[in-house]
C-alpha cells in the first residue's frame, strides 16, 4: 500500500523543509563569506578554520547545557509549542542581524546567537514526533521530513546563490547579497514553520504542577539517575554521541575545510547542493528499507558508510575529490539522521519525550562539540588541515562499537519483556 500523510505529519515535516534552508545556509555560504571578513581583518586560514570550528564548538556546549532542562519543561502540557515558538524566534532574529555585521567577531557572536536559537528549536520539534505520528510510522515519516527539508532547502538556495555569484553583473554588491541571502532564508524558515505551529497539539504530557520549574528540574535528575538502568536507552545514545560527532563534524565544517585548501568557493558552493539533492532520494529510500530491514541494521550501515567517507576526506586535495565527497555524504546523511531519531522515539516513554530529546541533544551537540573543537585544535597544533579532519574517522569507529552493543542489548530487553 501506498504510503499516505495525513496532516499533522505533513505540518511537521513542512518545518523540516523549512529549518533546512537556514542549515544549507550556515553550511555553505556563511562559511565563505566569513572567510573573507576574515581575510579583511588579517586572519590566516588555519585561524580562520580553528575560529569557526570554536565558535561551532561553543553552540553545541550551550545547547547541550540548556536543552535538556527546557526539554523536560516541554514535557508539561501546554509548554511545547511556546518553548518551540521562542527558539524559532531567536533563531531568525540572529539570521537577520547577520546581514548587518562586517566586524568578524561580531558575526561569530549573531552567528553563534542564530544558531543557538535554531539547534534549540530542532530538540523540541524532535520531541514533537511522537505527538504526530504512530510508532509503526515513525521510520518512515522521519525519513520524509529529512527527504523533503533537503529538497525544499534547495529552493531559497538556489536564489541565494545566484545573488552571490551574479549579483555584481547587475549592479549588486556581495554585502547586499548577503543580505538578501540572509533575509531570504529567514522568511522561508519561519513562513514554513506556521503550519505547524498553528495546529500543532501536544498529546503525550505530564500534568501541570504548582512548581513546574522545579519538578521539571527533580524529574530531570530522576531521569540522570535511573537511566544507567535503562541500558538500551544509555547504550544508544552514548553510541549516538560517537557516531553523529562526525555527521555534524563534517557538516559544520565541510566548506570551511575545502576554503582552507584553497579550493574554489563556487565549486563548493555547487557541490554541497548536488549534496542535498541526492540526500533527498536516499533518505527516503532508508525510510522505505526501514520496512524491510532492521534499523539497527540500516544505521550500522550508514556508519561504516561514514567510516570510508571521513578517511577518504583526509585523503582529500581537489574540487573532483571534494564532489565525490559531497556525493557520498548525501547518500547516507538523511538515513542515519532520521533513523536515529525514530530508533529514540520508539525505544522512550511518549510522554517523557523532551526530556529524552534533550539527552539526545547533549550526546548530539556535545559529540559536534568535542568533534569541531579537535579538528581545530589539531589543524592548529600540527600546521596540517588533514590531520586536523583525520580525527573524525577514530569517533565513528568507536561509535560503530558502541551501537552494536546497543542493538544487541534492545533484543535482550525485547526477548525479556
Amino acid at each position: 500500500m501506498k504510503f499516505k500523510m495525513t496532516k499533522d505529519e505533513k505540518r511537521w515535516i513542512l518545518y523540516d523543509v523549512g529549518n533546512s534552508a537556514f542549515t544549507l545556509l550556515i553550511t555553505t555560504i556563511m562559511p565563505i563569506y566569513f572567510n573573507a571578513i576574515a581575510s579583511d581583518a588579517g586572519l590566516s586560514d588555519t585561524q580562520y578554520l580553528a575560529y569557526w570550528g570554536y565558535a561551532a564548538s561553543l553552540v553545541t556546549l550551550i545547547v547541550a547545557f540548556i536543552g535538556p532542562i527546557f526539554g523536560t519543561l516541554t514535557d508539561t502540557k501546554g509548554f511545547k509549542k511556546p518553548v518551540f515558538a521562542t527558539s524559532v524566534a531567536i533563531g531568525a532574529i540572529g539570521c537577520v542581524l547577520l546581514g548587518f555585521s562586517k566586524n568578524w567577531i561580531l558575526f561569530l557572536i549573531l552567528f553563534i546567537v542564530a544558531k543557538v536559537g535554531y539547534t534549540s528549536s530542532l530538540i523540541f520539534y524532535d520531541a514533537m514526533l511522537n505527538d504526530v505520528t504512530t510508532e509503526d510510522r515513525a521510520d518512515q515519516v522521519s525519513s520524509a521530513g529529512y527527504a523533503w527539508g533537503y529538497i525544499g532547502s534547495c529552493l531559497p538556495f538556489v536564489v541565494c546563490l545566484a545573488l552571490i555569484l551574479g549579483g555584481e553583473k547587475i549592479g549588486i554588491t556581495m554585502d547586499w547579497a548577503m543580505f538578501a541571502a540572509f533575509m531570504i532564508t529567514t522568511v522561508w524558515w519561519v513562513g514554513m514553520t506556521i503550519p505547524l505551529l498553528i495546529h500543532y497539539k501536544q498529546k503525550h504530557f505530564m500534568e501541570r504542577s504548582k512548581n513546574i520549574i522545579g519538578d521539571s528540574f527533580k524529574q530531570l535528575g530522576s531521569t540522570f539517575a535511573n537511566i544507567g538502568k535503562e541500558k538500551k536507552i544509555f547504550l544508544f545514545l552514548l553510541a549516538f554521541f560517537f557516531y553523529i560527532d562526525g555527521v555534524y563534524t563534517i557538516i559544520d565544517m565541510a566548506i570551511a575545510y575545502g576554503e582552507a585548501l584553497g579550493l574554489d568557493s563556487s565549486g563548493l558552493l555547487l557541490a554541497l547542493l548536488v549534496s542535498q539533492i541526492v540526500a533527498f532520494p536516499f533518505a527516503i529510500l532508508f525510510g522505505k528499507l526501514a520496512n524491510k530491514y532492521k534499523t539497527d541494521t540500516l544505521i550500522t550501515v550508514c556508519i561504516v558508510a561514514y567510516i570510508g567517507i571521513s578517511v577518504f576526506a583526509i585523503f582529500l586535495s581537489n574540487q573532483v575529490q571534494f564532489w565525490i565527497l559531497a556525493v557520498l555524504v548525501g547518500m547516507f546523511q538523511g538515513g542515519i539522521q532520521a533513523l536515529s531519531r525514530s530508533y529514540l522515539s520508539k525505544i522512550i516513554p511518549a510522554n517523557q519525550s523532551g526530556e529524552y530529546f534533550g539527552l539526545y541533544d547533549i550526546c548530539g551537540k556535545g559529540a559536534a562539540f568535542l568533534g569541531t573543537t579537535l579538528v581545530g585544535i589539531v589543524a592548529q597544533l600540527t600546521n596540517s588541515i588533514n590531520k586536523g579532519i583525520s580525527v573524525i574517522a577514530v569517533v565513528f569507529i568507536f561509535g560503530l562499537i558502541v551501537f552494536r552493543i546497543a542493538a544487541k542489548q534492545k533484543g535482550i530487553d525485547r526477548e525479556n519483556a
